[in-house]
């Protein structure tokens, strides 16, 4: 139950993060053709281009983590003996946890404190820049935790992607 919500987050996430990098892919065509062929800039193209990549980022790294993307040290657990490679993996898992956990938090902080700030070209507050990173912070953790528990059934996350 708990891997088919995580699986069907993770799958959101990686829809929204395709679909966030056409739309960064058409602001930033039209930056260009505003720019050469009319001679006239829309500000407003690049500061959600900015933003979407922010958005685009942190819902990567979140599925990234969810389908064991991220850098590991796979060459020295595989050396170890079973019962140690289990509980060094179940370590590894809990430290990306407490990573994503702070990020959240800290993102929370930012975007508090941000919340009442203008971004200049984009009619919304500027703590949209820190939204991203509670979002995958949460994610992170969603998803290192149904790693924990697989590791313990001795079972494996099966990729969103598969």
């Amino acid at each position: 139950m708990y891997t088919r919500f995580c699986a069907t987050l993770s799958k959101l996430s990686l829809m929204l993060a395709v679909a966030g990098l056409i739309v960064l892919i058409a602001c930033v065509q039209y930056q260009v053709i505003g720019r050469y062929v009319f001679n006239d800039t829309p500000t407003w193209a690049e500061a959600l281009a900015l933003l979407l990549v922010l958005y685009i980022t942190a819902l990567g790294v979140a599925v990234g983590v969810r389908d064991a993307g991220h850098i590991g040290m796979d060459s020295i657990i595989s050396l170890l003996p079973e019962s140690m490679r289990l509980k060094l993996e179940i370590i590894i898992h809990i430290l990306v946890g407490t990573f994503g956990a702070l990020m959240a938090y800290n993102g929370y902080i930012w975007a508090v404190l941000k919340w009442n700030d203008q971004k200049p070209m984009l009619a919304i507050p500027s703590s949209m820049d820190y939204v991203p990173l509670v979002i995958a912070g949460v994610l992170v953790v969603l998803f290192t935790i149904e790693h924990v528990i697989a590791l313990i059934q001795g079972k494996e996350v099966v990729p969103a992607w598969n």
